[in-house]
């Protein structure tokens, strides 16, 4: 950053800066004079200037958010605009990084000086209010809108990418919560489940991509057949899990019986010609118990899926 002079020896005009616009006097015009104009080269920082407001006359100065890398984290402050009037009102040191955009004047207000505008004249009191309630809310919208992309990321993180079904962890994060819940409120709470018959030698006989469309088959089918309260979760490979909230034994029974005559009827093959694979599941039901917790209804759900595979497969066990 190099001095090149002051406001009153420049080609610059009061009227021209947001904060002190109204404010046009010979008494500001006085107060202004003597204040310094500095270059700062393009890609070069804004540094040593604590406490201080600058007011971008000339170029563009950008403002790094934190936690955001490139040119999408930064806020661009144009001619006219300042930036470091929080510095100057918390009598701290400007806490962000600030890079010229293009080659930038800057002018560079004491913060004596800036409480001296303020307390004098009433047009520059009432241009940094609005200028501060403008900031809030643009820092208010930007909260919102990193809320809603964690939020985005944290649910993306909870489902299968090939099926869209909940994933292991949404099951290990969201269980143990369903059956407390379940525990509390004194309801019952059921799970299916699922695995799909024989589907290493489907793979090997229709291939892996196919192979896939059958687990997104599958997976339509099983959140195709469940209430809108229930839950549908890839448990891993061609496993699955059907969570069924303040449902008996006796009713889960029926949901997975309606699950395995559907899976039976489902279609892999959008061309017709083609042999049409029998896609067909083993459904393990279990029901929490009062002395349960979500490991041993899991492994009780498990245990029945297994009966129901030495049983002889497409088939449903408690």
């Amino acid at each position: 950053m190099d001095s090149i002079g002051t406001f009153g020896a420049s080609r610059y005009a009061i009227r021209d800066l947001q904060l002190l616009r109204d404010a046009d006097t010979p008494a500001v015009t006085r107060l202004l004079a003597g204040c310094a104009v500095l270059r700062v080269t393009r890609g070069n920082r804004v540094e040593g200037l604590h406490a201080r407001l600058l007011i971008v006359l000339a170029g563009a100065l950008g403002i790094e958010a934190e936690g955001f890398v490139g040119d999408s984290g930064l806020t661009r402050i144009l001619p006219g605009e300042s930036v470091g009037e929080q510095a100057v009102l918390d009598e701290a040191a400007n806490l962000e990084s600030i890079v010229a955009l293009e080659d930038s004047e800057v002018l560079v207000i004491e913060p004596e000086l800036v409480w001296q505008l303020i307390e004098q004249h009433n047009g520059v009191a009432r241009n940094l209010l609005r200028l501060l309630s403008f900031r809030i809310r643009a820092a208010n919208a930007l909260l919102r809108r990193r809320q809603k992309l964690g939020e985005f990321y944290r649910q993306l993180s909870m489902n299968d990418g090939l099926t869209g079904l909940y994933n292991r962890a949404w099951l290990n994060d969201m269980l143990p919560k369903l059956v407390g819940r379940a525990r509390q409120d004194g309801m019952p709470l059921s799970l299916v489940m699922i695995d799909l018959d024989h589907f290493k030698r489907f793979n090997d006989t229709h291939g892996h991509m196919i192979g896939d469309h059958a687990l997104v088959t599958a997976a339509g089918v099983i959140r195709a057949g469940l209430r809108p309260a229930d839950f549908a979760v890839r448990y891993g490979g061609e496993e699955m899990m059907a969570i069924l909230p303040h449902t008996a034994l006796s009713a889960a029974v029926l949901v997975a019986e309606r699950l395995c005559a559907r899976l039976r009827e489902s279609v892999v093959f959008d061309d017709m010609r083609l042999p049409l694979p029998h896609l067909t599941g083993s459904f393990g039901v279990a029901s929490l118990d009062s002395h349960q917790d979500e490991r041993s209804l899991v492994a009780d759900a498990d245990a029945a899926l297994y009966r129901a595979k030495q049983a002889g497969r497409d088939r449903i066990c408690t």
